[in-house]
């Protein structure tokens, strides 16, 4: 519904955490089964196996991060496939890994535009270590709270939404009268610039409406990005408000402690 691709706020430094999340994010995907650049994954039925295997062992399946790792006989698997001999995965670690997969490429370009527009000024704002801090946390915070609220879904949740909606909502506190330049496909795709608090207000309350709707199982995970972007606003109210300075108290002389 909102296609950011431009915002008229310059940076001071190269971004390279943020160009650094887009480029392993794109490395991963292009060696990974959905590509289609892997021909050791095979075609056809084995390729359908070999994805959901894929996603089930590098992704986050919330039913395992609430109850624990699945056994290999009940992964989530098309018909006709073979569960693994063996299943060897650490959920909590998942939370991680699932960051970086996409689960197409439209997904993956969407999720990089998101980060490419936005990412780049709340680095620099932050600086280049807590904003890969935030980052991870702000991921980490919103797969939990999907998982928590669909304890019993195992279909894999895989993608940096989580992560970039906790950059969304940092930027949107940090630069509300920034302009965006975004496209609406409901006003056929036409170039419009906005403040960005207009333009990712509007895309939260798109979020915010859906989680309502969705349900567990295959789809987007609204929640989660909800649960992220929501971390990012107040993360950066709670590091970056204006900070109110002391008066002098009447009835001290020089010298005197202030409170």
């Amino acid at each position: 519904m909102v296609i950011p691709v431009y915002d008229k706020n310059p940076v001071r430094r190269t971004p390279v955490v943020t160009y650094g999340l887009i480029a392993v994010c794109t490395l991963v995907f292009l060696l990974g089964p959905l590509s289609g650049f892997t021909p050791v994954y095979g075609t056809g039925h084995r390729l359908a196996c070999e994805q959901a295997l894929y996603f089930d062992r590098w992704g986050v399946i919330p039913a395992e991060l609430v109850h624990g790792r699945l056994p290999a006989a009940g992964l989530p698997l098309p018909a006709g496939c073979h569960a693994p001999a063996s299943y060897a995965k650490v959920p909590f670690l998942s939370v991680f890994t699932s960051m970086f997969l996409h689960g197409s490429w439209l997904h993956l370009i969407g999720n990089m535009l998101f980060l490419y527009v936005f990412g780049d000024n709340v680095e620099n704002r932050m600086g280049r270590v807590r904003f890969a801090l935030f980052y991870l946390a702000a991921g980490c915070l919103a797969t939990y709270g999907f998982a928590f609220a669909h304890a019993d879904d195992t279909q894999s949740l895989v993608g940096a939404s989580g992560a970039i909606s906790g950059a969304l909502g940092a930027y949107l506190y940090l630069y509300p009268k920034a302009r965006v330049t975004s496209l609406f496909p409901f006003l056929f795709f036409v170039p419009l610039r906005f403040p960005a608090w207009l333009v990712l207000g509007f895309w939260f309350v798109l979020q915010w409406f859906a989680a309502q709707t969705a349900a567990g199982g295959p789809g987007v995970a609204y929640l989660a990005h909800v649960v992220g972007f929501a971390f990012g606003f107040c993360w950066a109210w709670a590091c970056y408000r204006p900070r109110s300075k002391l008066g002098v108290v009447a009835g001290t002389t020089q010298g005197d402690p202030q409170p």
